[in-house]
């Protein structure tokens, strides 16, 4: 991205939905704003791009977890309303990072923490966690980590 906020982008990116009268993706970028003013208003403070990018993550993690839920239930047409959330959302976080690049922060977090067995995993989360966020699923990070660890 360029030196604007992801707030300021956000915006712009709603005015352009609205403006091309793209009603479901309007509504998807409401929601992503609605999310961030709401935990803005909750803990009375101005959000930095790193916390909206946490707060999208979330977001795009809630909306798996719906789809697999509809999925389950048979309500395709809830489901792909809910893909199309997730891909919108994915639109302003940073690119995922390859196999090979989690592989390598896993195995350096390893390194630099000292762990040598599963005690030590709260240890490399915490070294990780930083360098991955809204670039990676946090549970397929548990489980490369677990794998290392043990």
């Amino acid at each position: 991205m360029t030196d604007q906020s992801l707030l300021t982008v956000l915006k712009d990116a709603v005015k352009t939905s609205m403006r091309a009268k793209d009603k479901p993706r309007t509504q998807a970028l409401r929601s992503i704003q609605a999310e961030i003013k709401r935990v803005e208003v909750d803990e009375r403070i101005e959000l930095d791009d790193a916390r909206i990018l946490a707060i999208m993550d979330k977001m795009v993690k809630q909306r798996r977890d719906s789809i697999k839920q509809y999925e389950d239930a048979g309500r395709t047409e809830l489901a792909e309303v809910e893909h199309f959330e997730v891909g919108v959302i994915q639109d302003f976080l940073p690119e995922a990072l390859s196999e090979e690049e989690l592989s390598a922060i896993v195995v350096q977090a390893v390194a630099d923490s000292g762990a040598s067995g599963m005690q030590d995993m709260g240890k490399v989360m915490g070294l990780v966690k930083p360098q991955v966020a809204g670039r990676a699923d946090m549970g397929a990070i548990s489980k490369l980590v677990k794998d290392k660890l043990a």
